[in-house]
């Protein structure tokens, strides 16, 4: 029985939407809730696939269009225009789930906008992967001596049947560039380590792929009782995003590509590698934040500081 409503917006419907979309709608359904989900295009894009436009309600191409308020507006469009998308509905609704990365660039002017008291929780979705939950339930930072982590893998092959060239992440005016694409790496050695001391960074284009953005980024954080060493690319062959945790009791390796942690002695930990598993937790998590039974714990405040450190300010 339905004892609670839910009205949302989407605004900009691309791959992580339609997923979000397909997600956020098994779940209220799982939890008693009637969803109404609307969404906003700029109808220049392809139609909706048939599995995605039978949940959703109405859509529109202008803000005249849009009426009423939101339970929670989801930010899903291009990064370049986050902002407007922020600016043009934060008189529509009180909470705000975000895309990563928040913005193009950290140095925004926030004077511009009117968020002051509402929920706006930036998504981090590798947070809620086993491998990273049982890092943070059982790995105390004050165990970690040094940190190496490495997120790799070939941009072209990113998107099946999409030429990259034609990609956000090929265009550094429409937020792309490893350095800020990768943003998960930082936001979860943070989450693990929180944020650290001081940082120096190395963020360049060095391949011969076909794009104006950075494809190499290399990081040394120094934390107050470790060294973090990150390294990011968009031109290696195999996909590589592993962690490496150095501690006195020895060497810990966690694969994010395999959803594996080895500890010291050969002993593997295998965890459930179903992209749609964490993705739901994490919508399970805003869910709970919205009825206040969850702390907001990437809001736009620590996400702006997050992305400083991945642009190397």
């Amino acid at each position: 029985m339905m004892t609670k409503e839910l009205r949302v917006c989407f605004v900009g419907v691309g791959s992580i939407a339609k997923r979000h979309i397909r997600n956020l709608k098994a779940i209220t359904e799982e939890r008693g809730i009637r969803c109404s989900i609307d969404v906003f295009r700029s109808g220049k894009g392809a139609p909706l696939p048939p599995e995605t436009a039978g949940l959703v309600d109405r859509t529109f191409s202008s803000m005249e269009e849009v009426s009423g308020g939101y339970d929670a507006v989801f930010v899903t469009n291009p990064t370049a225009r986050h902002f407007d998308a922020l600016r043009d509905f934060q008189d529509l609704t009180e909470a705000f789930f975000i895309e990563k990365p928040v913005f193009q660039s950290a140095k925004i002017d926030k004077q511009a906008l009117s968020l002051e008291g509402k929920c706006c929780y930036v998504a981090c979705p590798l947070r809620y992967t086993g491998v990273i939950q049982h890092l943070k339930e059982h790995i105390s930072p004050a165990d970690v001596r040094s940190l190496r982590v490495v997120s790799a893998s070939y941009l072209p092959e990113w998107r099946p049947g999409t030429d990259y060239r034609k990609t956000y992440s090929a265009s550094k005016e429409l937020g792309g560039g490893v350095s800020i694409d990768l943003i998960h790496e930082w936001d979860y050695i943070t989450y693990l380590l929180g944020l650290p001391v001081s940082v120096k960074s190395l963020i360049r284009k060095v391949s011969s792929l076909e794009i104006n953005s950075d494809d190499i980024a290399v990081y040394i954080a120094d934390y107050e009782n470790c060294l973090v060493e990150l390294h990011l690319d968009y031109f290696t062959r195999e996909t590589i995003r592993r962690i490496e945790i150095t501690t006195e009791e020895g060497l810990i390796t966690a694969d994010l590509v395999g959803q594996t942690i080895r500890y010291p002695g050969n002993r593997v930990l295998s965890f459930d590698s179903e992209r749609d598993s964490f993705q739901r937790r994490e919508l399970e998590y805003f869910l709970d934040v919205l009825e206040g039974k969850e702390e907001n714990t990437n809001d736009l405040e620590h996400a702006l500081r997050v992305l400083a450190i991945a642009e190397g300010n």
